[in-house]
C-alpha cells in the first residue's frame, strides 16, 4: 500500500477540464542547487559591485592597484544565496555543522551559508578580535561548543593573518577544524599560511585571477 502510493505521487499530473496535461515542471524530490550555476553568479557579481580599481593600502600594508571588497556583493541579495549555497556544500563536503570566521569579514558569508535550504542544519559562529571582558567571556560568539567540527570562512584572504588567528581561537575554544574556505583569494600567499594554521583543507571559491584576469600585478 505505501509503495502504491508513492508511485501514484510520482506518477501524477494535473489535466485541463477537457482531458489534456498542463505543462509542469519536473518533480524534484529534494532541492538541488546548481553549483555552477552559483559560482558564475558569484563571479559576475564580484566583478560588478566589488572589483575596484585604483591604489588602495591593504590591511597587511601592503599598496595594491586594485580591491576587492567582497562584502559588497555578499550583502547584495544574489551574491548573499550564490555564495551561501557554495558555502553550505563545502560545509556538507567536509562534514561541518558550523561554520564561521573572524569578525566582522565571517559575519556575511556564515550568514549566508545557514540562509539556503542547504544550510539548514548548520549554525553559525564569529570569533572576536579581543574576548569580552564581561559574560562569558568567550572568543567565539554563536550556537557552538567544544567538539563542534566546524568550516572556518573568511571573506578575502590577502596574507591569511586573520584567518590563522581565528583558526587558533576556534581550537582554544575546543572547536574542530575540517576546513577552510574564501569567498575571494587574493593569491598573495594566504593560503600557505592558512593550512599550516588549520592543518585541514582549504580552498576559495574564487581567486582574483578569476575576478580581474588583466590584473597588472598577475604572474
Amino acid at each position: 500500500m505505501i509503495y502504491s502510493m508513492w508511485v501514484s505521487v510520482i506518477n501524477w499530473r494535473p489535466l485541463r477540464r477537457d482531458g489534456s496535461d498542463l505543462p509542469t515542471a519536473p518533480l524534484r524530490m529534494a532541492a538541488v542547487t546548481d553549483l555552477d550555476a552559483a559560482k558564475q553568479t558569484l563571479l559576475d557579481e564580484l566583478r560588478e559591485h566589488s572589483l575596484i580599481l585604483g591604489e588602495v593600502t591593504l590591511a597587511s600594508g601592503a599598496v595594491a592597484q586594485y580591491y576587492v571588497d567582497a562584502r559588497r556583493t555578499l550583502m547584495r541579495p544574489p551574491g548573499f544565496r550564490a555564495a551561501g549555497e557554495l558555502i553550505a556544500a563545502a560545509a556538507a563536503e567536509v562534514g561541518a555543522t558550523a561554520v564561521g570566521g573572524p569578525a566582522t569579514a565571517a559575519i556575511p558569508p556564515a550568514c549566508a551559508a545557514i540562509a539556503v535550504p542547504a544550510g539548514a542544519d548548520l549554525v553559525a559562529f564569529f570569533v572576536r578580535s579581543a574576548r569580552k571582558e564581561h559574560g562569558l567571556q568567550r572568543w567565539v560568539e554563536g550556537p557552538v561548543e567544544a567538539g563542534v567540527r566546524c568550516l572556518v570562512v573568511e571573506d578575502t584572504v590577502t596574507t591569511g593573518g586573520s584567518t590563522a588567528q581565528a583558526i587558533e581561537r576556534v581550537r582554544e575554544e575546543g572547536l574542530e577544524v575540517a576546513g577552510v574556505i574564501a569567498v575571494v583569494d587574493r593569491l598573495a600567499g594566504g593560503a600557505e599560511k592558512i593550512e599550516a594554521a588549520a592543518d585541514a583543507p582549504y580552498r576559495a571559491l574564487l581567486t582574483i585571477d578569476e575576478i580581474y584576469p588583466d590584473r597588472p600585478d598577475r604572474d
